[in-house]
C-alpha cells in the first residue's frame, strides 16, 4: 500500500517532498503528490511514514 496527500489539506509547504527517502512525492499542478509506484510507506528506513511525521497539518498524508 502506498500513502497519499489529501489535496484539499496540503498547504504545499513542502516539507513532505524533502523528507521522503524514495523520492516519490514531488510538485504537479501546484499541489504534491505522492507516486504509489515508489511509495514504500518508508517500510526499511523508518519506522513511520515521515510525510506523515513532518506534515504540519494532521491527517494530510494518509493510507491510500
Amino acid at each position: 500500500m502506498a500513502y497519499k496527500i489529501v489535496a484539499s489539506q496540503c498547504t504545499v509547504c513542502g516539507a513532505c517532498e524533502f523528507e521522503c527517502p524514495n523520492a516519490a512525492i514531488s510538485l504537479k499542478r501546484d499541489m504534491y503528490v505522492i507516486d504509489p509506484k515508489k511509495c514504500t510507506e518508508c517500510e526499511g528506513s523508518f519506522d513511520t511514514p515521515q510525510c506523515a511525521v513532518v506534515c504540519p497539518v494532521e491527517n494530510t498524508c494518509v493510507p491510500a
